[in-house]
């Protein structure tokens, strides 16, 4: 499987570079609004979208594919009764009724139509008998060169997959989408458990993007801390560490997904599929890598700010006290020669103010030369 270097393109292509303020993601979201309310109770926990709920259709066989949107649950679903697959893209989770009206008419379990709506969820995979429900996170880049976390439920069924949504703009299943209008490779000779695997594929493709540019980063910090460390750079060290966290969170829980379906403890995963789902496996490893890894060097890049600002002021009073012992002499030699007594002979000689220049001058001299042979210059 080969690893996409960069989020996807624009649209259908992939995944788009999200439009977002300059902020870290947020690591926990609000849950206050589920608090007392009974198991099962539809609430949304994200972001609000101004957005319409946008439903995509992709019916396909070995020799068919059709492609639609609809608007709404008067086409409800038909997958159930047809030996087509069919791919639903639901782009959008605010409008909670939709949302229930949808597992109503599919019996959904409220417990995972809950679980759908608040975004907030971990990395999970849950068995229902007659369909899985599984959990991933999507990563999108900010224009301001931050992480955008978008939640992504699938379910999984003998002849279907939905997709649901946050609703942010692009994501990373252009390249699926591609495949299957073309008919490129088996997916459209295989069923729902390799679709499934398809999406995840996509979703953990795209972390290797987002690491790239994280790598870069602190690179960029790293020579930044050792030549003109500031305090706008513990700022941008904290703002990764904030991130790396949340990659840490969307990463540590997909490893036990993966492994849990390769391990095919549904019979809705096929035998053929588990050695795909093996090398989602390792390219999830290498990403928990990736994050382990960077998590150190930043961890390290803030000891190396806190060693180099001491070096730093380790330097300033080192030549502070130089200077100030090369005029402690001085000082005590024109101190000597301020008291101003009458009966002190040398106020009186011609050549007394120039001897005493000289002489500062010779002690400076012979000090200065000293803390050279010392090498404390």
């Amino acid at each position: 499987m080969k690893r996409t270097g960069r989020v996807g393109p624009t649209g259908d292509g992939g995944a788009k570079r999200a439009h977002g303020a300059s902020r870290a993601p947020k690591i926990i979201k609000e849950r206050s609004r589920k608090i007392g309310l009974p198991p099962g109770t539809l609430v949304h926990i994200g972001e609000k979208s101004d957005r319409e709920i946008r439903i995509r259709v992709l019916d396909y066989g070995r020799d068919r594919c059709e492609e639609k949107e609809i608007k709404g649950l008067q086409e409800c679903f038909y997958f159930a009764d047809t030996q087509v697959m069919s791919w639903i893209d639901v782009e959008g989770l605010h409008e909670v009724e939709l949302i229930q009206q949808l597992g109503d008419c599919q019996g959904f379990n409220p417990l995972m139509l809950e679980d759908i709506v608040n975004t907030d969820q971990r990395p999970k995979l849950e068995d229902f008998d007659d369909y899985l429900y599984i959990v991933i996170k999507m990563l999108h880049e900010l224009d301001n060169g931050g992480i955008a976390v978008e939640q992504v439920s699938l379910v999984v069924g003998a002849n279907f997959v939905i997709s649901f949504q946050e609703g942010l703009e692009g994501d990373a299943f252009g390249q699926v989408r591609e495949r299957i209008r073309g008919g490129k490779g088996k997916i459209r000779t295989m069923g729902a458990d390799f679709l499934a695997y398809a999406l995840i594929d996509a979703v953990v493709d795209g972390y290797f993007g987002v690491l790239e540019r994280v790598g870069e980063r602190i690179e960029v910090l790293e020579e930044e801390v050792v030549a003109a460390p500031s305090p706008e750079t513990v700022r941008r060290i904290h703002r990764l560490k904030r991130e790396i966290i949340v990659l840490r969170k969307a990463l540590w829980p997909l490893r036990e997904v993966i492994g849990a379906l390769e391990r095919r403890e549904s019979p809705l995963i096929s035998e053929p599929v588990t050695i795909y789902l093996r090398d989602v496996y390792d390219h999830t490893i290498q990403a928990i890598d990736a994050v382990e890894a960077y998590r150190d060097l930043l961890a390290g890049l803030l000891d190396v700010y806190l060693s180099s600002l001491s070096n730093r002021m380790n330097e300033i009073m080192k030549f502070l006290t130089i200077i100030g012992t090369i005029f402690l002499p001085l000082t005590f030699i024109a101190g000597v020669y301020g008291m101003n007594f009458r009966n002190m002979p040398e106020l009186n000689w011609q050549w007394g103010y120039f001897a005493s220049l000289l002489l500062m001058v010779a002690v400076s001299l012979v000090m200065l030369l000293y803390f050279k042979r010392k090498k404390w210059l």
